[in-house]
């Protein structure tokens, strides 16, 4: 079959490898209906965390079961589904405790399984997955042409996004600010809306994705950074700042941004996966800001989202703005890292 392998800072191949295996009796194999390219896949990419050696790469998809292990006992042969950007069981502890992300037996896409086999990367035409029954969702039926985009954000970025605002506390009547105008950010506003915020405020340059957050319940926009961007965040919120803040981006910059915009006793609630330097603490003690969130348990979302999804209700494969054969894979993180599309969908 063929899948991607990234060999260095922008070299993504599109290859010939081994078709995967059942090993274990409680593995799947899926084909893949649709996958896509992460921000935070432009990070090996760009050359910020280095590649050592060629490996595969991709972690959300969406496909048919088309073979099970013995021991498999949720999902069947024929099933839609929807994968997490992680392997989990669902079952051990930390996975119960809502933090599946951290799952005593789980692991990541594009390498090797505890179980002794391999979790193949999502942008390919098949993945074997560990864990069929912690891991997939099943759709209750098979899915039409539109609504695979909104699926395959459930992969991640809508998962994200409201993992961002349920970390910053947002409920009936808050007031918000999302830092950040990609996928993630662009989901956050979607699940700051169903979470009945009053008022939600993108910080957003690109007058493209300007569009999509007004589109997904944004109130107002602020294209300021830094200071400046303080100011007109303080200025529209009583002079103090959100009730929320979601930060969705993962720079210190970001960050900083975010924690400045929080009003006093306000919260932010971070999943842009950090890349830049610390984050000073007296900035949030002095003004009684709290810090919350992490890598998304996205798993443990899925069932809450999936009917709004399919009902039409929410929207968030909206984000998903370029479609690209996986022949073109080394074309969809161009396009994604010289911002020429906000997130790219890649159809096997």
């Amino acid at each position: 079959m063929r899948a991607t392998v990234i060999y260095g800072e922008r070299d993504i191949r599109l290859e010939e490898v081994s078709d995967p295996i059942l090993s274990t009796g409680g593995d799947a194999i899926v084909r893949v209906v649709a996958a896509c390219v992460c921000g935070s896949d432009l990070w090996p990419y760009r050359g910020i965390h280095p590649t050592e050696e060629p490996k595969r790469i991709g972690h959300e998809f969406v496909g048919i079961v088309e073979e099970i292990g013995a021991d498999v006992s949720r999902v069947k042969v024929g099933d839609f589904v929807i994968a997490p950007f992680y392997d989990c069981d669902n079952t051990c502890i930390n996975c119960q405790n809502g933090t599946s992300t951290s799952c005593l037996n789980g692991g990541w896409w594009g390498s090797d399984d505890q179980l002794g086999g391999f979790a193949d990367g999502a942008q390919g035409e098949k993945v074997r997955v560990p864990h069929a029954d912690g891991s997939l969702v099943a759709t209750p039926t098979l899915p039409t042409d539109a609504q695979v985009p909104g699926l395959l954000a459930l992969a991640d970025v809508m998962g994200t996004g409201h993992h961002a605002a349920v970390s910053a506390g947002v409920t009936a009547g808050s007031t918000v600010v999302v830092v950040g105008d990609g996928a993630v950010g662009l989901c956050a506003i979607i699940a700051a809306k169903r979470l009945g915020a009053s008022r939600i405020v993108a910080m957003s340059r690109h007058p493209e994705r300007q569009i999509v957050a007004r589109e997904f319940g944004a109130t107002e926009i602020v294209e300021e950074r830094g200071e400046a961007g303080v100011a007109r965040i303080r200025e529209l919120f009583d002079g103090i700042g959100a009730d929320c803040v979601l930060e969705c981006v993962g720079t210190k910059e970001s960050m900083e941004q975010a924690i400045a915009s929080a009003r006093p006793g306000g919260m932010v609630g971070y999943v842009g996966v950090p890349t830049g330097g610390p984050i000073e603490v007296s900035p949030l003690f002095g003004r009684n800001v709290g810090l919350n969130g992490g890598v998304a348990s996205v798993r443990g979302y899925v069932e809450e989202l999936l009917p709004e999804v399919l009902s039409g209700a929410i929207n968030p494969g909206r984000v998903f703005d370029l479609q690209l054969p996986l022949a073109e894979v080394a074309e969809a993180y161009a396009a994604m890292d010289e911002r020429r599309a906000i997130k790219v969908m890649l159809l096997p």
